[in-house]
């Protein structure tokens, strides 16, 4: 059976002891820390890597959603609060369930299906990239406009997302066509595309410079998303 690692955050101490009967409960879960405040789970966060995280959301001193627009981001984040009201702020992090006090097991066990399905998700997609990263492929092709296109990875020069649909800049013309920026982010090598924003993928020889909120590339400046600003940092620290 897979295990899942697993931390508490919330400054109540029956939410968290009823957080951690519900996790007993659940096989799969291990607890790797209960904290009563953010500020004790960044220090953690610094030196251990978790896959789900739970967290209250108005907390003192520092809330749950700035704690996690500061936390080294694990896999899924679910958030807990009695306060319906900040549904909106939590989905703009891209948080992956969002409950609501009083929680029921049911409810609770639903939430950490969810999450669970989601990281073996990533876990697959990692895969297929690596698989795909030994390939000797240096085009893709893409369905558009009743033909198929074979773009050469070389001639790409960043993909814009919307909704359902993506842009391809490429230096003969521009391609608009049904796909998705995360599907993209799969198939394409990441040693020559890199994800810098919920709504950017751009290749990576074309960056001449990192601003603190944009990649600079010839002729165009593109935003960095704030859950990707740390692997953007990463990937030219190698």
């Amino acid at each position: 059976m897979n295990k899942y690692s697993i931390i508490i955050v919330d400054d109540e101490h029956l939410a968290r002891k009823l957080l951690q009967d519900f996790i007993s409960q659940i096989p799969e879960l291990e607890i790797q820390g209960i904290f009563s405040s953010g500020a004790d789970a960044l220090t953690f966060l610094e030196e251990h890597q978790i896959d789900i995280l739970l967290t209250d959301i108005q907390m003192p001193t520092l809330s749950g959603i700035d704690f996690v627009k500061k936390c080294k981001r694990p896999n899924t984040i679910i958030f807990t609060t009695a306060y319906s009201n900040y549904a909106i702020d939590g989905f703009d992090l891209n948080i992956t369930d969002y409950l609501l006090k009083p929680i029921s097991f049911a409810r609770f066990e639903q939430a950490i299906v969810k999450a669970i399905e989601y990281i073996k998700l990533l876990k697959s997609q990692n895969a297929q990239k690596l698989e795909l990263n030994v390939s000797t492929k240096d085009y893709i092709t893409i369905r558009a406009d009743y033909k198929i296109y074979k773009i050469k990875y070389s001639h790409i020069y960043y993909i814009e997302g919307h909704s359902e649909y993506v842009k391809f800049y490429t230096k003969d013309k521009n391609i608009t066509a049904y796909y998705t920026l995360k599907k993209l982010e799969v198939e394409l090598p990441n040693d020559k595309f890199l994800r810098v924003h919920k709504s950017y993928i751009v290749a990576t020889d074309l960056i001449e410079a990192i601003e603190s909120e944009f990649v600079v590339i010839p002729e165009k400046r593109i935003p960095i998303g704030l859950r990707y600003k740390e692997d953007v940092m990463k990937y030219f620290e190698r």
